[in-house]
C-alpha cells in the first residue's frame, strides 16, 4: 500500500490551560533540564542528576514479559446507565468554567476532582466524554495517586485495561502505557524519514476491541511545545455527502499491528514484542452505543486494506479519508498542556496525534501516562 504524508499548515483550535502558578516551579524546572537518560537494566533512568526525579517509579521498563492473546470479553459501556438519569450532567455541578473547544466537540472543566467522583459520576462522565469527544479537566490530582488507584479503582472501572503489545510501561504495571521522550535515542525517531511529527491515529485499533474512554496525564512536560491535536470522526463522517456516506457503511476495512510490532523488533522503542501483532476487520463506519452516532473508523497508522476492493481503489478511498481528517481543522482542536491537565477521550470517534516540536536537550522531557481501556467490539447500527 503506498502511504502519503500529510503535513498540516492551516492552525488548529488551541486551548490554553491555566498553569498553576505564573511560574514554573523551580523543582520542575531541574527536573526538564535534567532529562538526559540511559536504559538501565532495559528502564529509562536519570543519567547525572543530582536530584532523584520525583516520578522515577513511573519512567519506561521494556522487558521481554510474554502474554497470551487477548481473548473477546463482554463490554458495558458505564455512560449507558448515565442515560436513565434525569441530569446527566449533575457531575458537573461543582465546576467553576464548563466551557466548549468548539460547538460540536471538545469540552473545557475546571474546578470538580475526578479523583472523587462516585460511581453515578464516573456513569454520567462516560456519557459526557462521549458526546463531547475529548475533554479536559484542569488541576487534578492523578499525578499524585498510586498506580493501583490509577489502575484498580479509575480504569477498570471503564472497561478491562488494555496493556501495550510493545510501549513502554513502568516497572511492575504494564496497564500503564507510557508517553515518553527525552534525549535519549530510544525515544527520538519521529523526524528520521519524514517531514513533519503528525500521525493521526486512534489507539491500537488493530485489536479485536479497541479502546473505549481513555486517560492522559503528564508527569512532566517541555515549558512549551509537545500538544496534542484530536479530530472528531463523528463530523469527519457528517462532512461527507449522503450517498458517499451511504456507500462507506457497506465496506470493512483490515486494521493492523504487524508493522508496529516489526519495528520493534528492528531495535526500535526498547525493541519488545511482548504479544505477538495481530490483525482484525472492523466497519469503515461504526455506531457509538452510549450516543448513537455514527463516526469514520479508520486511521493511518494501523488502517491497512478495504476488503473486496482492489488496491488501487482501496488506497484512493482510504487516503482521501485520512488527507480529510489532517485538513478538516474545523472539526479539530488542539490541547496545550500544563502541570495536573488530565484529557479524556471516546477513542471509538476520534483520531489524534502527537505535536514534537520541541528538543528534549533544550526544552525538556515529556513524560505521561496513558490509562487505556478496551471497549465492545465495534459495529454499525444500520438505519
Amino acid at each position: 500500500m503506498s502511504t502519503v504524508t500529510q503535513t498540516i499548515t492551516e492552525p488548529l483550535r488551541t486551548l490554553h490551560l491555566r498553569p498553576e502558578s505564573p511560574e514554573k516551579p523551580a523543582e520542575q524546572a531541574q527536573q526538564s533540564t535534567a532529562a538526559e537518560t540511559s536504559k538501565t537494566n532495559g528502564t529509562a533512568s536519570t543519567n547525572g542528576d543530582k536530584d532523584a526525579y520525583k516520578y522515577e517509579w513511573a519512567l519506561p521498563s521494556f522487558n521481554n514479559d510474554q502474554y497470551p492473546p487477548l481473548t473477546p470479553f463482554e463490554h458495558t459501556d458505564p455512560g449507558l446507565e448515565a442515560l436513565k438519569h434525569e441530569n446527566p450532567r449533575e457531575f458537573l455541578a461543582g465546576a467553576t468554567e464548563v466551557s466548549s473547544l468548539s460547538p460540536r466537540f471538545g469540552s473545557d472543566v475546571s474546578g470538580i476532582q475526578l479523583h472523587t467522583l462516585d460511581t453515578r459520576g464516573r456513569q454520567q462522565l462516560a456519557r459526557f466524554v462521549a458526546e463531547r469527544g475529548v475533554v479536559v479537566f484542569r488541576d487534578q490530582d492523578f499525578i499524585d495517586q498510586p498506580p493501583e488507584w490509577l489502575l484498580n479503582d479509575w480504569g477498570s472501572f471503564f472497561g478491562r485495561l488494555h496493556i501495550h503489545p510493545t510501549s513502554g510501561h513502568p516497572k511492575d504495571y504494564p496497564e500503564i502505557h507510557l508517553v515518553y521522550r527525552d534525549m535519549s535515542k530510544s525515544f527520538n525517531y519521529e523526524f528520521n524519514d519524514r517531514f513533519t511529527s503528525s500521525v493521526w491515529h486512534s489507539d491500537v485499533t488493530y485489536e479485536e476491541q479497541p479502546p473505549g474512554l481513555t486517560t492522559l496525564f503528564l508527569f512532566d512536560s517541555p515549558e512549551s511545545g509537545g500538544d496534542t491535536a484530536y479530530v472528531s470522526q463523528v463530523e469527519a463522517y457528517n462532512r461527507l455527502s449522503p450517498s458517499f456516506r451511504a456507500y462507506l457503511e457497506t465496506l470493512s476495512v483490515i486494521h493492523s499491528g504487524v508493522e508496529q510490532a516489526n519495528f520493534s523488533r528492528a531495535g526500535n522503542r526498547g525493541g519488545t514484542v511482548r504479544r505477538e501483532p495481530v490483525e482484525n476487520v472492523h466497519p469503515l463506519v461504526r455506531t457509538h452505543p452510549v450516543t448513537g452516532q455514527k463516526a469514520l473508523f479508520v486511521n493511518k497508522q494501523f488502517s491497512r486494506r478495504i476488503v473486496g476492493l482492489k488496491q488501487e481503489e482501496s488506497d484512493a478511498i482510504l487516503n482521501l479519508l485520512y488527507d480529510h481528517q489532517a485538513k478538516g481543522v474545523d472539526f479539530q482542536v488542539r490541547l496545550k498542556w500544563t502541570p495536573r491537565a488530565v484529557v479524556l477521550w471516546d477513542n471509538r470517534t476520534t483520531a489524534h496525534s502527537a505535536i514534537v516540536d520541541f528538543d528534549s536537550a533544550q526544552d525538556g522531557r515529556r513524560h505521561g501516562a496513558r490509562i487505556t481501556p478496551q471497549a465492545e467490539r465495534p459495529f454499525l447500527k444500520k438505519d
